[in-house]
């Protein structure tokens, strides 16, 4: 045992009690949730926004164009993420997730009010796009930011179920704009929707962001954050770019490829699938968005019980059946898709959601346990935003027109097993086992008082880090199992 779990002392382990981690992940969630409507809704009106913004482009290209218009925003992601991301770790977690809240709100509000083509030609392209980019930019700090507030916040025993609350927000405010959308285009009709009514749902987003600010405005912040900002103000030390890129690559390297097929998959089931069904197989919008919305209550259980269980047996465990059985069934549940019965449809739509689940119950655990406190927020946000705009948000355009140059219908099931195959091989490689144990450069984190003695006789199976504040590459670790095993980036 390393002189440095040896020395564990009772005051360094933080209890959470579980009504504190529970009011944790219910503001973060619901934050996560009034983000994940306004940035999602777009999406679910992909081809409403093609006919009212690109009409004059062929009806069969006008998907492409839109989602294109979707994928822009990936641009800012990676910059947003730099900038809130270093921001987060500077100024606090809690703060950073009220800014980016009001920030898209506002964005998108400013879509709901845009002339159309119609009315001021070129210039409402010039204006959506530009809209489209502000929401990107403040997403970069969202998510990335929603895993790290959770993840510090929680228990380390119950982490993967907790953080699995930011991926159901995430389905509620899916769920919440998909039915919507679909509400509005039963009540209206597809005329009036291109006519008007599809600034409806943009117009929510002003008052949905006033209650998301008021929750993410009165959390805690973090015990991690708060105790590792009171070292670095005695050091008077701060996180730096060129120290997350030169003393973190490994982490650096592994989180990208983790959020990669991470996000081809949740893109592929949560935002294309629509289009998906009512362009290329002849399903009505509202009956590919109903199906849809019936898959995503059906997750909400199931990311929850994924999360449970990645906690008792393990997040690599929960996370390699998950890709293994997106790579057997993904051609299956798409054969059930197009097989023209509806109810086929809603169980291949199922069996997506199903697989996806084990990801969403499992990865926001993992993803923040790859980085220590001082650069966790930074260094996660830049990653995971750049991954997701490179393979996350362009997977909706590309997978469209690899159909339409292809004429093959079962495109996007080859794209998603090979994305998965690739996952199997990241996680079996690279990817440590984390769950129950203390993030990284954090004291353990217990839920009762009465389990900081078990910690304090077991601690080899509480920590697997050491001190985040010494550097690797200047020898001022110290010598221990922990610095030889844990930390090789």
């Amino acid at each position: 045992m390393s002189k440095q779990l040896q020395e564990l002392k009772k005051k360094d382990i933080s209890v959470v009690e579980s009504t504190a981690a529970k009011k944790s992940m219910f503001g973060t969630s619901i934050g996560n949730a009034m983000e994940w409507f306004d940035f999602g809704i777009y999406s679910f009106l992909a081809v409403t926004m093609g006919k009212v913004f690109f009409p004059e482009i062929d009806p069969a290209f006008q998907l492409i164009y839109a989602f294109a218009t979707f994928a822009v925003a990936f641009i800012a992601r990676p910059i947003g993420g730099m900038f809130f991301g270093m921001l987060g770790d500077r100024i606090g977690r809690k703060n950073v997730l009220a800014i980016t809240m009001i920030l898209m709100s506002a964005a998108t509000l400013s879509i709901g009010l845009i002339p159309g083509f119609a009315a001021i030609g070129i210039t409402a392209q010039i204006l959506l796009l530009s809209a489209r980019l502000v929401q990107g930019f403040s997403t970069g700090g969202e998510y990335a930011g929603a895993m790290t507030y959770i993840a510090e916040t929680t228990p380390d025993k119950k982490r993967s179920f907790m953080a699995s609350g930011l991926e159901v927000g995430t389905l509620v405010g899916y769920i919440a704009g998909a039915g919507l959308v679909t509400l509005l285009t039963y009540i209206l009709g597809s005329e009036t929707m291109v006519a008007w009514g599809w600034r409806i749902p943009f117009f929510i987003a002003a008052p949905l962001g006033i209650i998301g600010f008021y929750f993410r405005n009165h959390l805690d912040e973090t015990p991690a954050f708060k105790a590792m900002n009171q070292t670095i103000e005695e050091r008077k030390e701060n996180s730096s770019l060129k120290e997350i890129f030169t003393e973190h690559r490994k982490a650096l390297l592994i989180c990208t490829a983790i959020v990669i097929f991470y996000n081809v998959m949740s893109y592929t089931v949560l935002t294309y699938m629509p289009s998906y069904m009512s362009e290329e197989l002849g399903y009505s919008e509202e009956k590919g968005l109903l199906l849809l919305v019936l898959v995503m209550v059906a997750m909400i259980p199931l990311v929850m019980a994924m999360g449970h269980l990645s906690d008792r047996i393990g997040r690599n465990r929960v996370l390699k059946a998950g890709l293994i059985g997106a790579i057997v069934l993904s051609v299956p549940a798409f054969m059930l898709v197009r097989s023209g019965n509806i109810y086929g449809a809603f169980f291949g739509l199922l069996i997506l959601g199903i697989l996806l689940s084990t990801l969403q119950g499992s990865l926001p655990a993992t993803l923040p346990s790859l980085f220590f406190t001082k650069v966790r927020y930074g260094a996660l946000a830049i990653t995971y935003n750049t991954a997701t705009s490179l393979f996350g948000g362009t997977t909706p355009v590309l997978v469209a027109w690899l159909v339409s140059v292809t004429g093959n219908k079962m495109v996007p099931a080859y794209y998603l097993m090979a994305m998965c195959l690739f996952g199997i091989v990241i996680v079996t490689l690279f990817v440590k086992e984390t769950a129950g144990r203390s993030l990284r450069g954090s004291a353990p984190v217990v839920e009762h008082p009465s389990e900081i003695k078990e910690v304090l006789k077991n601690p080899e199976k509480a920590y697997w880090w050491h001190d985040e504040l010494k550097s690797p590459r200047k020898g001022r670790l110290g010598k221990g199992l922990l610095t030889s095993l844990l930390y090789k980036d």
